[in-house]
């Protein structure tokens, strides 16, 4: 059974994070006032999101992509920033099947995969109504225990051992996607995720 590297993005193949993303659409929305008004609000979020983020991940999505209310389809724009190629491109060398497994969204990521040339990927989506964001999430929500759970649905299905896959995050969040492999990594982890990689022997890769 072949096996497949799974990644998480932001923050481990590109150097972008959520907020930096909701900033940016907060910065180019249309019209001075609407563009004031969204930056200033994403602003006196940060530390009620940074908060929620270390406690309860679950808490934090509803509260980030409330956000995106009101937001109009048509005015959430695309992001690019450099990816790490280093992680990709070992990987395919090893024959390993590439998969990217994010709480990012949809509108935003399919360029980015385009870009990368990676064609398995799974999202978080915006609900729309009337092509207005309603700030709610469909499900599945792609957080935490989730991104394990789908892993193993994956891997059931695709006949590919899980002894035999990476995993790659950032996040201290995805410590369920990085327990189910064979083989975790942790890239440019915070002191908590760090410490985790270190009581278990898992590599630690610095790519900033």
């Amino acid at each position: 059974m072949a096996g497949a590297a799974f990644y998480d993005l932001e923050g481990t193949l590109v150097s972008t994070n959520l907020i930096h993303t909701l900033s940016f659409y907060a910065a180019r929305q249309q019209g001075l006032m609407t563009r004031l008004k969204k930056s200033a609000a994403t602003f006196l979020s940060l530390p009620l999101l940074a908060v929620t983020d270390q406690h309860r991940r679950k808490g934090f999505n509803d509260l980030y992509f409330s956000r995106y209310k009101r937001q109009s389809k048509d005015r959430l724009p695309s992001f690019a920033q450099d990816p790490f190629n280093e992680l990709i491109e070992k990987s395919r060398k090893l024959g390993l099947r590439q998969v990217v497994i994010t709480g990012a969204l949809d509108l935003s990521v399919k360029p980015l995969m385009k870009h990368l040339g990676i064609t398995e990927y799974v999202t978080n989506r915006l609900e729309f109504v009337n092509g207005m964001a309603t700030g709610r999430l469909l499900p599945p929500v792609m957080a935490a225990a989730t991104k394990a759970s789908w892993i193993r649905t994956y891997t059931e299905r695709e006949g590919i051992s899980l002894s035999d896959s990476y995993a790659y995050t950032d996040s201290m969040s995805d410590l369920p996607m990085l327990s189910i492999v064979g083989h975790p990594a942790v890239v440019n982890p915070d002191m908590r995720l760090r410490q985790t990689a270190l009581h278990h022997d898992w590599p630690i890769l610095n790519l900033k």
